[in-house]
């Protein structure tokens, strides 16, 4: 019989929370492990050229694509079933990756690590609400679990470098299942959903944003890797935008729609989807774009190339802990406006970077200014999204905020990308800042009734 939270002893909570955390870091770790291991794993396996980069972005389009998804089911299903289902799933999809003999059945290992990636990251944070009734600590709690996941997102790089110069490229699968076991043994002292959703399942609003979703996904990665002009990307978006359409056509009919209107009704709840939108733009992108410049600049070793991105992915693991405890104090929108100001500052300073060889210092101001526009408005957006939902909708908006945030990521390494000189990324990545701060500061001014402010 699982305690209730009221009554769980601090040893408890701190175990239930490493549960959640250790999962958040493994989604996290496989997003970015793999991306130092391409030229071996291109090596052993021959893949052709067009299907080399869906050994890493398969799993980014369908992990996008269903979160939205896989919040509804966490409502519906309950969270820690969720949950536990998908750590395991996690587990065993990632052993079958390590063992894969070619590049086909590796990218559809990965795509369905993308399944079990979606199922965990919005249950898992509905489960941390559940622990963290309080809404100041439940901001602090998001503020801790995304430093997990950072931890995650920042080791990547480095610790897929060891590995594969240790023994190749499925030793970056390998470190999963273990970690998923730990996860799956600490997730025994979760708490058990107190409710469940009870609304009716909108069968076509979940396919469309479905559909949507991994559409939009899929056709800004080709993007990035045949350009804009190819058809690989116009037709995916097209069939995105026009999923859209009709999902906005039929869920002002539906009886119980997907995206309820009264979650998108309230102001923070947008505030927190432009901010985190924005946010993994600029972070992700960023990241992407500064990898591959030090590579080819600098002609690095995968360990090495790790190494470099450590200006932007170390802050990761040690800022969220305080953005937690700002958000508690001063509310969201403050952090969430410097966020976006850091956003502007990293895109400035990446526009002076002309010239083949710009000064080391300046890569270094432009990566820390990135860092932290992700970690302030990532975490801060989940936290203003966990005490702005309601209860029932908890993993529903979390899935939401989750989705448009891997959209956002999928946008910005295409667009970013794809832009052959630093300073033209800079201009970019300030004109995206400099909106996004005035649609925060301008939805932060629509009044919040008393009873949703948690502040």
């Amino acid at each position: 019989m699982i305690t209730n939270t009221a009554t769980r002893s601090p040893a408890g909570s701190r175990l239930a929370f490493a549960g959640i955390a250790t999962g958040s870091l493994l989604v996290l770790l496989d997003t970015s492990i793999l991306n130092v291991a391409v030229p071996d794993l291109q090596r052993d396996l021959r893949p052709a050229a067009a299907a080399l980069p869906w050994v890493v972005d398969a799993y980014t389009v369908v992990f996008a694509g269903l979160l939205l998804a896989g919040g509804v089911f966490a409502d519906r299903l309950g969270a820690r079933r969720v949950y536990r289902v998908a750590l395991a799933a996690f587990a065993a999809l990632s052993a079958l990756c390590a063992a894969a003999p070619d590049a086909g059945t590796l990218i559809a290992g990965r795509a369905l690590l993308g399944v079990a990636g979606a199922g965990l990251v919005p249950a898992s944070l509905a489960l941390l609400i559940a622990l963290n009734p309080d809404p100041v600590l439940r901001t602090r709690a998001i503020g801790a679990w995304a430093a997990f996941g950072g931890l995650g997102a920042a080791i990547g790089p480095v610790l897929g470098g060891g590995l594969v110069e240790l023994g190749g490229w499925p030793l970056v699968f390998l470190v999963n299942p273990p970690i998923a076991l730990a996860a799956l043994l600490l997730s025994r002292r979760l708490p058990a959903s107190a409710g469940r959703s009870t609304r009716a399942l909108d069968r076509p609003g979940l396919l469309l944003s479905t559909a949507a979703l991994g559409a939009l996904t899929f056709g800004l990665v080709e993007a990035g890797i045949r350009g804009w002009t190819s058809p690989y990307a116009l037709v995916p978006i097209a069939v995105a935008a026009t999923a859209v359409v009709v999902l906005v056509v039929l869920e002002r009919r539906a009886a119980a729609p997907v995206l309820p209107p009264a979650l998108l009704a309230l102001p923070r709840v947008r505030s927190a989807l432009v901010a985190a939108s924005v946010s993994c733009f600029a972070f992700f992108g960023g990241l992407y774009l500064l990898g591959l410049w030090l590579q080819h600049t600098y002609a690095l070793s995968p360990l090495a190339a790790g190494l470099a991105s450590m200006p932007m992915t170390f802050p990761v693991c040690v800022m969220p802990f305080f953005t937690g405890r700002l958000v508690a104090r001063h509310g969201a929108r403050p952090v969430l406006l410097t966020g976006m100001a850091a956003t502007v500052l990293g895109g400035a300073l990446l526009a002076c970077c002309t010239g083949q060889h710009p000064p080391l210092a300046l890569i270094v101001a432009a990566e820390l200014a990135l860092a932290a526009a992700g970690t302030l408005a990532i975490p801060g957006a989940a936290a203003e999204m966990a005490v702005s939902a309601p209860p029932e909708l908890a993993a529903t908006g979390q899935g939401a905020l989750n989705g448009i945030r891997q959209a956002g990521s999928a946008l910005g390494v295409a667009v970013l990308g794809t832009l052959g000189a630093l300073s033209a990324a800079g201009l970019v990545l300030s004109a995206v800042g400099l909106v996004a701060v005035v649609l925060v500061a301008m939805t932060g001014k629509r009044p919040v009734s008393a009873g949703r402010a948690g502040r």
